[in-house]
């Protein structure tokens, strides 16, 4: 991975003051060079955990099933089947 000043290929200036004097060094870079090198940095994020998630699947052992969760059948349509509310009649009426 680049550090953050390797996404910055852009010239830096120095900070001064309306007066003209220099103030301590801090880079300036314009605005469109900053937003390019957001984007470069995130683009090589993403990269990053595509590569990290294809590694942990690929890596991951063979044997690991997931469980089966059990699975509610839908009532066939035109039977008479009874809807329950979901809280009880107290926690509706203390809402």
């Amino acid at each position: 991975m680049k550090s953050p000043a390797e996404y910055l290929t852009c010239p830096t200036f120095e900070l001064t003051y309306p007066t003209g004097d220099s103030a301590e060094f801090v880079p300036v870079v314009a605005y469109t060079d900053a937003l390019q090198a957001v984007e470069a940095a995130l683009a090589d994020a993403e990269r990053y955990k595509y590569l990290l998630m294809r590694a942990l699947r690929r890596s991951a052992p063979v044997s690991q099933q997931y469980p089966n969760m059990p699975v509610l059948s839908f009532p066939e349509p035109g039977t008479d089947t009874r809807v329950l509310p979901l809280y009880s009649h107290d926690d509706q009426m203390a809402a």
